[in-house]
């Protein structure tokens, strides 16, 4: 049976990789070098071929990088890598949780090593190349041992902590392990900002001034709560530029990287910040929460339902029944299922954008919206072509033509009453 089963799983990750090359191939093809009429007056010529280039070069890059990938875990399945790691732990203690620490943490550590020198290329030579890199080796540094301590802390105390369940608590462990997950995701949702984020940017309050005034202003009139604006130096990594909403109740907050204020007129910024807004009023935060906590109640039970047999343990060369050999073959022989839900979950994103725009034009504008997406997009050399089976497996947010499209139909919507 566990034959079988590691059949199963050799055959998932070879189909998982042939879907992901075959978007990743009918991306390729929308690519050109000349400018397509849709996007004219977007891309000015010389910027188009730019951004042209740039997704040539980290769609051959990611090729790369996946077929790499696709090769080692394929060679550890099929040669009983993950069983052998499982004896080698084995050898320095008995205790499950410490097991799975340092089971799940030498493969962490091993994944990021062998991933440094792709990501220091990605960084520094084709990120550098196409003028958007701002990170020094200091920083890259220090990035990436602050990285490894978290994960250590923050990792290795959810694993802990899921292990002690499913020792100590029976048939039970799914519920105890998805309330604490749940406590944990909601806690970390409020103080995100406020604990993570410092450790590797600087946030200040937004200065006084238009700008400040003009979001003020906007927020009391769409009664929007608003004590914490913040600018965080998004310059020190890249010229790259966005905004996110963060936290709940009295910890929310709104960021604005410094790269986008540097850029940006007022009213361009302030739609941005209606869209944020509109994530907040129409309650995407708490919807996407929800989905996210029953989704994880499924995987816990299903888990909780499957550990317990040897054979998923077996499967992957381990001699014993073990919760972290187990954890592993799940995950694998669940992530057809994870994509699927994925897809799900991209589709519902994707509605929530066009909810959030549609909030941001009603109550704001939509001129100034149209414009500032714009500007994103073709600063940081978006594709805006994308294929439309990409659109419809990867992409979180609707592609920028769809988004500017929906845009003029509500302001046209908005003028027709008005007149």
């Amino acid at each position: 049976m566990e034959v079988t089963i590691l059949y199963i799983i050799v055959a998932i990750v070879i189909l998982d990789f042939v879907f992901e090359r075959t978007l990743g191939y009918l991306n390729y093809t929308k690519l050109s070098n000349k400018l397509p009429e849709e996007l004219i007056g977007i891309y000015s010529e010389e910027k188009y071929r730019k951004s042209q280039d740039y997704l040539k070069v980290n769609m051959k890059f990611g090729l790369l990088l996946s077929a790499i990938n696709f090769l080692i875990i394929l060679l550890i399945l099929v040669y009983g890598g993950f069983g052998w790691l499982d004896s080698f732990v084995r050898q320095y203690t008995d205790n499950p949780v410490l097991m799975a620490i340092l089971f799940f943490g030498i493969i962490g550590l091993l994944a990021d090593l062998l991933s440094t020198p792709f990501d220091i290329y990605d960084t520094f030579v084709i990120e550098e190349k196409f003028g958007f890199n701002k990170t020094t080796w200091k920083t890259y540094i220090a990035d990436k041992v602050k990285g490894w301590l978290l994960a250590l802390v923050l990792g290795g105390g959810l694993i802990a902590a899921f292990v002690w369940f499913y020792e100590f608590t029976g048939e039970l462990f799914w519920l105890y392990a998805w309330l604490f997950f749940s406590a944990f995701s909601i806690f970390m949702t409020m103080f995100y900002s406020t604990l993570i984020v410092p450790i590797f940017n600087k946030q200040t309050p937004l200065e006084e001034g238009e700008l400040r005034d003009e979001i003020e202003a906007f927020a009391k009139k769409a009664g929007f709560k608003l004590d914490n604006i913040f600018v965080i130096d998004g310059s020190k990594r890249s010229t790259k530029a966005n905004a996110y909403f963060s936290g709940l109740g009295p910890k929310k907050r709104i960021v604005l990287f410094d790269t986008l204020i540097k850029d940006y007129t007022t009213e361009e910024l302030v739609a941005i910040l209606a869209h944020e807004i509109g994530h907040y009023k129409k309650r995407h935060m708490l919807k996407g929460m929800y989905i996210s906590l029953i989704h994880t109640a499924v995987v816990l039970y299903l888990l909780g339902v499957f550990i317990n047999y040897d054979v998923l343990s077996k499967a992957l060369g381990g001699t014993e029944a073990s919760f972290h050999l187990g954890v592993l073959t799940f995950g694998l022989l669940y992530s057809p299922l994870s994509t699927v839900l994925g897809i799900i979950g991209n589709v519902i994103s994707r509605k929530h954008e066009y909810e959030a725009d549609r909030f941001a034009a009603r109550n704001y504008s939509a001129k100034p919206l149209q414009e500032a997406l714009k500007k994103l997009s073709v600063n940081n050399l978006s594709n805006l072509r994308p294929h439309p089976a990409v659109v419809f497996v990867n992409y979180s947010h609707p592609p920028l033509l769809k988004r500017l499209k929906a845009l003029d139909s509500i302001d046209n919507t908005e003028k027709n009453k008005n007149q």
